[in-house]
């Protein structure tokens, strides 16, 4: 008896852990609330289904049992039958009770899993709009439809389970035969299963009436319309004709089952049963498909549009692309040269570092500890500066418990806990070397950023457990005399203060020590949900979470920054669309998946935006979207959780942006219902479509966040753009930007640039494939790639300019031994020009024309020799460059062994220069060997000095040599 009995309290408090360590947890980040109102809902729920089906099916049972037949007919079948009842005569309360029960927690917990459908019943709020059908407010069909659909359900579920409990009933105790001769069921048994099968074709006809208004919900695929809902022309004119008709039968039928408590014959019910199954074939299946094969296939364009223009309208609403401002753009430019040089440094900040290229960079150079790690993807944000507000790539230095030096339950737990400090580096500039021009780095933080506390023990790798503030001192970072310690001070934790506290967390986090572990005491707390996605989504269970927090220094603090989305699946007309798809690029596998709350949905605003303190944990929700009904509605079921959009501070301000992943479904979207004509949507003539990343084939290019100007902006704008070609074609179709700066009074403006369709714009795909296939850059290419070095290439960025389209894309080289890329080279286009160069300012003199033989040479160009020396021989400039290269070459190896990077960056520039030139002066000779068959014969002297001006032939040779070989170096 005792060991049955602490059995039972062991596996009661395991039970009770689980709903402990829960409460705990949203105690500590004061969302007490939220677990409250989301656990008595679900308690309610459970409570008052489970108990509605367990009373129906118990009742059915009880009054089967009651109707039964006094004596039961001796006959065989009755004899078996008696055997069972003989059993189950003593306990028959206690098997009633029983299935009862079972049944009522089966749907008790089926319930309960609904409660977000309850809570936006309760609390829905009007749309203010209506669907183009029924006229019916966007609400009903978000909110209240599915809770009725919901109910309907349950309903099926009730009147079926009674009526299989009370059929099995009534045959066990004789009131059904099946074998016995005479009558095989009693007049008893007729009228309780009469009712019961009234109950569910009345059920029916509820579900056929509300079939009419799903119609405005109906999905599937149509035309170019993957998603498409919404009525069409056969749903109009033949499906709702037919669901109302059928309503109306069911009902017929329901009365008649209800009139055999007074008839007792199944003769009506029956015949009413068959009619209504004959009707639902013959009016609900093949009339529409007569309708659809004789009306609409030989004229479906006509017969559609009305519905196509209703898709259409309701898809832009619902996605927030209805204001869409597209205009035509040339692709081409008049403008001269200078102006068009000019025009750049105006016209946008073009980002080299490319922040899904240069996290190596940052690891190599900043991790400083082999257990520190920085994201696969940097993040994107902005900085002041002295010029304005400056495009930064930005990192965390994050806890890698996988690296630790040595790996066990206190070192992974309670000493190394948390990273240290941001790094930024400027998004436009490197160093001479290559490697990123940091604004912010080393331990402890040192730069331009203003002072903030750096510990991190909250962040997108940060997913295991720590125990902090105890008897056990912690690794804060590695200083010049060493490591140094710290304890934690914040309250974001649990506390283990108590035993009762530490027994929870050792059974629900699977760690016996937990509980008797000396290195946990006074003070202690546990830190876990630890990432800031995780805890957003704790402590708004409703919202769906963007995939890319990013991290900004806020009011001396490190927060995490997260959008967050409200969506339904119930906008009438609507296309649906798969967030998981929709938002998926070549950056998604670094960067993260969205967590949906349902992942195929009609309607998304990004309604929140949340922080997370990066040392406290601290989670706040601001409203963004003032007008989204849909936050409206749960802002009533959780009060308080949600702070008003006027709380958000400057600062806070500042590092707000407009949201990839929302971005990433409206340009999905976009590439079908940018068009407001329906014959063209219901064509496909105009569809686009995303292309893929020049870099990575197969997947989607991302989004680029970039400080640029649109034609009709005056100044730039942190925006986020991306480009749109064709279907099944690789040129330009259409280039959008949105304006992604939350201070700007035009934040979220969509401008789309829509190309000629009669004229060739090089898109991103044949831009890169011209940079592949063009014989010098090709040749410069392999130079980079020589011995074991590789070539990575960056973002192509894509900038309107002066009515033409200029592409610039950041070459990286990784050299042999070295473990992170170095910025080498630029390409840019535009038009026809391509050229690649050791910087951007140089590659854009080049691609204008600005810079031309004679001029002042660009940065990274060979000075010109002094006047009055003598122009070099080329066997001087062979054995000289050739020098150059293997002293840059033994440079670069003695930095290596040293393990100095910067001077092995260094050198290994001089040594990709003297390369170069070497393969130009080869490129010379080979040239000059090749003498054309007129000048055979020349004097091989004519003037020494040919800047005298002697007019020989062998004068005029010497300077078509030297030009040739100029213009060669030039390019």
């Amino acid at each position: 008896m005792t060991a049955a009995i602490l059995a039972g309290l062991a596996i009661l408090f395991a039970m009770f852990a689980g709903f402990w360590t829960d409460w705990l947890w949203f105690r500590s980040v004061d969302y007490t609330s939220v677990y409250r109102t989301q656990l008595l809902t679900r308690v309610s729920m459970f409570a008052a289904f489970g108990v509605l089906m367990a009373l129906a099916v118990g009742f059915n049972i009880w009054l089967a049992h009651r109707l039964r037949p006094p004596l039961s007919a001796m006959s065989m079948e009755q004899q078996n039958l008696d055997r069972y009842r003989t059993s189950i005569a003593p306990y028959k309360r206690w098997v009633l009770l029983a299935a009862a029960l079972v049944i009522g927690l089966i749907a008790g917990g089926s319930a309960s899993s609904q409660w977000r459908t309850w809570l936006q019943w309760v609390n829905g709020t009007s749309f203010g709009v209506t669907d183009p059908q029924f006229n019916m407010d966007v609400g009903f069909y978000a909110f209240d439809y599915p809770f009725y659909r919901f109910l309907l359900g349950f309903g099926f579920a009730l009147v079926v389970l009674s009526t299989l409990a009370a059929a099995l009933t009534h045959y066990l105790y004789g009131g059904v035969r099946l074998t016995t001769p005479g009558s095989r069921i009693t007049p008893a048994a007729t009228g309780h299963l009469s009712v019961l099968l009234g109950l569910f074709v009345a059920l029916k006809a509820v579900a056929y009436w509300l079939d009419r208004y799903g119609l405005a919900l109906k999905s599937g695929d149509f035309r170019n319309a993957e998603g498409w809902t919404g009525l069409r022309f056969v749903d109009a004119n033949a499906y709702l004709p037919a669901k109302t008709i059928l309503t109306i039968i069911a009902a017929i039928c329901a009365v008649l089952f209800f009139l055999t408590l007074w008839r007792r014959g199944w003769q009506l019910p029956v015949i009413g049963l068959g009619l209504m199954v004959l009707s639902a074939v013959l009016i609900g299946g093949v009339y529409p498909a007569l309708v659809q094969q004789f009306q609409v296939r030989p004229n479906e364009q006509a017969k559609e549009t009305e519905y196509i223009n209703k898709h259409m309208e309701s898809t832009k609403d619902a996605y927030g692309i209805a204001d869409a401002q597209i205009e035509d753009y040339s692709g081409t430019s008049e403008a001269d040269a200078e102006t068009l040089r000019s025009a750049v440094s105006t016209t946008a900040s073009i980002r080299l570092l490319d922040p899904s290229v240069v996290s190596p960079a940052f690891q190599q150079i900043q991790q400083v500890r082999g257990y520190y790690q920085f994201p696969a993807t940097l993040d994107v944000d902005r900085y002041p500066t002295e010029d304005g507000d400056q495009d930064t790539v930005v990192g965390l230095r994050e806890m890698n418990v996988n690296q630790l030096p040595e790996r066990n339950w206190i070192n992974e737990h309670f000493r190394y806990t948390h990273g240290f400090g941001m790094v930024a580096a400027s998004g436009t500039e490197v160093q001479e070397n290559g490697q990123p021009s940091f604004t912010e780095q080393d331990l402890p933080p040192t730069g331009e950023l203003p002072d903030y506390e750096p510990r991190i023990y909250f962040g997108e790798y940060t997913t295991q457990y720590s125990i902090v503030g105890g008897p056990q001192r912690e690794i804060d970072y590695a200083g010049e005399d060493g490591e140094v310690e710290y304890s934690y001070t914040g309250d974001a934790g649990v506390s283990l203060s108590n035993w009762f506290n530490r027994a929870a967390y050792a059974l629900t986090m699977g760690e016996p020590q937990i509980l008797y572990s000396g290195a946990i005491g006074e003070g202690s707390q546990i830190l876990y949900n630890r990432t800031p996605k995780e805890r957003v989504e704790a402590v708004a269970p409703w919202l769906t979470i963007d995939g890319d927090p990013y991290p900004a220094v806020v009011d001396g603090r490190i927060q995490w920054i997260i959008d967050a989305y409200t969506t339904t699946s119930g906008y009438p007309y609507s296309a649906r669309t798969t967030l998981g798809d929709a938002t998926e690029t070549s950056l998604t596998e670094n960067q993260g998946e969205v967590i949906a709350q349902e992942n195929r949905v009609n309607y998304i605003r990004n309604s929140v935006k949340a922080t997370v303190d990066a040392y406290s944990g601290e989670v706040v929700l601001y409203e963004w979207d003032e007008q989204d009904p849909v936050l409206q509605t749960w802002r009533k079921a959780f009060p308080d959780v949600v702070q008003e959009r006027d709380q958000i501070s400057d600062e806070l301000l500042d590092h707000l942006r407009y949201p990839q992943d929302l971005f990433n479904v409206q340009r999905d979207l976009l590439q079908r219902y940018h068009v407001d004509n329906p014959a063209q949507f219901y064509s496909g003539s105009e569809r686009w479509e995303v292309p893929d990343d020049p870099t990575h084939q197969g997947q989607s290019v991302p989004p680029y966040y970039l400080s640029m100007k649109m034609p009709d902006q005056d100044e730039q704008v942190f925006s986020l753009t991306t480009t749109f070609t064709p279907l099944n074609r690789d040129t330009l179709a259409a280039y959008m930007a949105v304006e992604a700066d939350a201070r700007s009074e035009d934040y979220g403006t969509m401008r789309v640039l829509t190309l000629p369709s009669t004229t060739t714009v090089w898109g991103p795909q044949q831009v890169q494939s011209r940079f592949n296939s063009d014989p010098e850059i090709a040749e410069s290419i392999n130079l980079l790639r020589r011995g074991d070095s590789e070539v990575e290439y960056g973002n192509l960025l894509t900038v309107p300019l002066e009515g033409g389209l200029l592409y610039v894309e950041p070459v990286y080289v990784r050299g042999a031994g070295q473990n992170y890329p170095l910025l080498q080279r630029v390409l840019v286009a535009y038009g026809e020009q391509i050229v690649f160069e050791r910087s951007l300012d140089r590659a854009l003199d080049v691609v204008f024309g600005v810079t031309e033989e004679g001029e002042e040479p660009g940065e990274g160009d060979p000075p010109p020799p002094d006047e009055g020396d003598a122009p070099p021989t080329e066997e001087g400039n062979l054995q000289e460059t050739i020098d150059e290269a293997e002293a840059a070459w033994q440079e670069s190896q003695d930095a290596l062994a040293e393990g100095d990077w910067q001077a092995y960056g260094e050198a290994q520039g001089r040594l990709e220069d003297a390369l170069a030139r070497l393969s130009e002066l080869e490129s010379g000779r080979n040239e000059q060997d090749e003498t054309p068959p007129d000048q055979e014969n020349a004097p091989e002297g004519g003037n020494d000095n040919p800047a005298e001006g002697d007019d020989g032939a062998g004068g005029e040779g010497g300077d078509a040599a030297e030009e040739d070989g100029g213009g060669s170096a030039d390019a």
